[in-house]
């Protein structure tokens, strides 16, 4: 991400409704396993202008960790009731990683080049018992101008998502497509932007802020999505086949 993207994150991310709904399915989900507590540590890591961080302090002790600083200072500017750190995880911070209680990465792995690398330098830095929390964009037919606007390297599907943390000490507790609902709609906005070659929003992305009663429809849409993931966690229903993005929740065994 370049800095015309963190200015669009800062400016929206406390507003916009995938910001906002996904914080809210995400919270459920953690909350469901690890009860809100200001003695529990989460690490925000790859936390941007800080929203998220922001939002999870509310449930727990949290700590944003970002490579960029000019992403901290924003965060910082943002959130100054919160804790932030400019560094490269884990070997920056890995005195922090090995305490926390769970580690989340929303929407960072496909920045990462290597990928594998990372997701086995965290599994093997924090403790036994800790959670951690991967979500990235799905499916390459999804791939936009957007994508391309904001440095990734790749969209997963389930096997290629799995193939992470495969052989790796940790125990599955919830992985499944997410935002599915609004799949379709997402998925013919993404084909005409291909087509036109244009992202939708400023700076080579697809994020503005809608008409209010839409953006809080679309927000009521993605969040209600908890439900289905909560049941799923509880093993009493069956995952998304399909979603925007993937998730997966992991205990370290």
């Amino acid at each position: 991400m370049q800095l015309p993207q963190f200015q669009i994150h800062a400016a929206i991310e406390e507003k916009h409704w995938w910001f906002t709904a996904r914080r809210e399915v995400f919270r459920a989900l953690l909350q469901e396993v690890l009860p809100p507590s200001k003695e529990t540590l989460l690490l925000d890591i790859g936390c941007g202008t800080g929203g998220n961080t922001a939002a999870f302090a509310q449930d727990y002790r949290c700590i944003g960790i970002d490579p960029i600083p000019e992403a901290v200072t924003f965060a910082k500017q943002r959130f100054p009731d919160c804790a932030f750190i400019c560094g490269m995880v884990p070997d920056d911070v890995r005195e922090k990683v090995q305490k926390a209680d769970t580690v989340i990465l929303l929407d960072v792995l496909e920045h990462v080049e290597d990928d594998r690398t990372l997701a086995a330098e965290l599994t093997s830095a924090v403790k036994p018992g800790a959670y951690l929390l991967f979500v990235a964009p799905a499916d390459m037919s999804l791939w936009s101008p957007h994508d391309e606007g904001f440095e990734h390297f790749r969209r997963y599907d389930l096997e290629g998502f799995r193939a992470l943390w495969t052989n790796l000490p940790v125990e599955e507790v919830l992985v499944s497509y997410c935002n599915t609902r609004l799949y379709p709609v997402v998925k013919m906005l993404r084909l005409l932007s291909r087509f036109t070659g244009r992202a939708w929003g400023p700076s080579d992305t697809d994020l503005s802020v809608p008409w209010r009663p839409v953006n809080a429809l679309l927000h009521w849409v993605f969040a209600g999505e908890k439900k289905h993931l909560l049941r799923v966690l509880h093993k009493k229903s069956r995952p998304y086949r399909r979603g925007v993005s993937v998730l997966a929740l992991l205990k370290k065994q």
